[in-house]
């Protein structure tokens, strides 16, 4: 749903220099503007990938378009882009948000958890599902993810259902996809080392390919159908001049689906392995 932008909180860290904004919906976006340092192309990238994981079931921000005008940046003067010392205000229009999960005045998000909590949390088995995902894109990131405490679902017995609060627990939401299809270089990397999350405590369960699925089933039958209905989302601000480069790229894409096991056959076979548990045959 698109939302015009109401209030600038603070600038984010990375490369695209994001901020995070208050929005006409009452909700939190982190905001990656079209002109931002690393090409509106990154645009393209966040919201066709926000669109394919939700439909392969991963955790993930809601996505929004964020309208920015000018009496906006007439009243937010800390919302700007820096280059060297050329600073550069977002152009007025349509920019990529991904929604903070919470109120950011009362809610902490972490990007690093301690060994001891980082296996506990509830939706690990998700490390091993997205590395699938950036291998089918070609995510030439290392795989990027934020926690926050939560209300878990957990059975609760018939004696208790009435008064008990469901327990807390961390999760994590996979985020940052600016990065799939190589950024801007609009290419399907097949590097053996590139997607994976630079904790390799995360993947220490994995032990075949039954903990890859459903996802790396989802991937293999992926409809045509949602790529195209993602695509026809994007403003034509975001794309200009390269819908038919696009259009190439996306149809690679679609192509690549069935080589996604190879791909994670050749991460097993990198110089290190990222799998040790997996059950040799």
């Amino acid at each position: 749903m698109p939302v015009d932008a109401r209030r600038m909180l603070r600038k984010m860290r990375g490369g695209s220099q994001a901020h995070l904004m208050e929005a006409s919906d009452g909700h939190h976006y982190v905001v990656k503007f079209q002109n931002n340092p690393q090409h509106r192309r990154i645009l393209i990238n966040e919201w066709l990938s926000a669109t394919f994981l939700r439909f392969l079931g991963f955790s993930t921000p809601a996505t929004a378009m964020v309208r920015i005008g000018g009496e906006f940046l007439e009243n937010n003067p800390d919302v700007y882009m820096q280059l060297g010392t050329q600073r550069f205000l977002p152009n007025p229009g349509w920019h990529f948000g991904s929604r903070f999960p919470g109120d950011p005045g009362r809610m902490a998000i972490y990007d690093f958890l301690p060994d001891a909590l980082l296996t506990k949390i509830e939706n690990l088995n998700e490390f091993a599902g997205i590395l699938a995902f950036d291998k089918w894109t070609g995510n030439a990131d290392a795989r990027q993810a934020i926690f926050f405490r939560a209300k878990l679902r957990e059975p609760i017995s018939r004696e208790r259902e009435r008064t008990a609060q469901p327990p807390l627990g961390f999760v994590a939401q996979m985020v940052d996809n600016g990065y799939v299809f190589e950024g801007p270089n609009w290419r399907l990397s097949g590097s053996a080392i590139q997607g994976l999350y630079f904790r390799p405590l995360v993947y220490r369960s994995v032990r075949g390919w039954v903990d890859f699925e459903p996802w790396l089933e989802r991937i293999r039958h992926f409809p045509e159908e949602i790529v195209d209905q993602a695509l026809k989302e994007i403003p034509a601000a975001w794309v200009e001049e390269d819908g038919e480069e696009l259009e190439r790229l996306l149809e690679k894409l679609l192509a690549r689906r069935k080589r996604v096991p190879d791909l994670i056959e050749d991460c097993r076979k990198a110089r290190t392995d990222p799998f040790p548990a997996w059950k040799r045959s």
